[in-house]
């Protein structure tokens, strides 16, 4: 019986992750600095102020973007998380998906940019863009372990790659979306095309960007669980644990917490969208 012969991509891969691991150490060593020190440092300032008066400060954000009901709401559920003893480890968990997904949209909006300015740096990124997002996000980890150890970064690393791609797509469907006669327009009264990108593009695209910023916030809060396998802490160790042990209280109770935090950072980018549509609709019917 005829049998195609084994081809091993595993082992190439080794081969690769092994060649970087050896030769760009130093790189790794700084990213691995630089991602810690940000999300150490985020976590230190949001650790500053008691429980009460930092749930009160995020009741006020969700009171000026959704409304009274949504800032009693977002008070109450803070209160829970301090009643039941996770706000520390809820801030950490705050800390690294808020540094995951400002990195994830640092890289993914100028490629989107790049993306629908360009059809061949789109028909380019749109493979890798497919393999990050459907790649099983357990499988990001075992670089980012052999890259950055055992610790908060390779949880972050492995969050950033896997959160980025909604960036790309809809920071790139949003450019692409934008009026060809409105872009001409700039053209004819002599605009560059840095100035045609950020007074007409970018702008008319906000919405569609925004909108790619709150996937990549809830892809990022996804991803907790799997980081704390690897020793990030936070919410995600505590559901690891009532998984390990069995323990079903302690499941639901880092679990609820998590979706307090995935509720208030989506209503929140969400009415930052709606602004930004209402904003681009205002001054399109001028």
């Amino acid at each position: 019986m005829f049998e195609l012969p084994r081809i091993h991509i595993g082992d190439w891969v080794e081969s690769v992750v092994e060649w970087l691991t050896d030769n760009f150490g130093l790189l790794f060593d700084l990213i691995d600095y630089v991602i810690g020190a940000l999300i150490g440092g985020l976590e230190d300032l949001l650790a500053w102020p008691p429980p009460f008066l930092l749930a009160a400060i995020f009741a006020l954000i969700a009171w000026r973007v959704r409304g009274v009901g949504f800032g009693v709401f977002t008070l109450a559920s803070f209160a829970l998380i301090d009643s039941i003893r996770l706000w520390d480890d809820a801030l950490l968990t705050l800390s690294l998906v808020l540094v995951s997904s400002l990195i994830a949209v640092a890289i993914g909006i100028p490629a989107g940019i790049a993306a629908g300015r360009s059809t061949a740096v789109g028909a380019t990124l749109r493979p890798a863009l497919d393999f990050m997002q459907t790649m099983p996000a357990f499988v990001y980890l075992i670089p980012a372990i052999i890259f950055f150890g055992i610790g908060t970064v390779p949880g972050a690393v492995a969050t950033i790659v896997f959160a980025m791609p909604p960036a790309v797509r809809l920071t790139e469907l949003g450019i692409q979306q934008v009026d060809k006669e409105v872009v001409e327009a700039g053209h004819a009264f002599g605009s560059a095309p840095a100035q045609i990108l950020s007074r007409i593009q970018i702008p008319l695209a906000m919405p569609t960007i925004m909108a790619g910023v709150n996937q990549v916030i809830m892809l990022a809060l996804s991803m907790v669980v799997i980081a704390g396998i690897v020793g990030a802490g936070g919410l995600g160790a505590v559901v690891f644990r009532g998984i390990t042990r069995l323990n079903i209280g302690l499941g639901f109770e880092g679990g609820l917490a998590v979706v307090i935090l995935a509720i208030f950072l989506d209503r929140v980018t969400a009415a930052i969208g709606d602004k930004s549509s209402a904003r681009v609709a205002a001054a399109t019917a001028k």
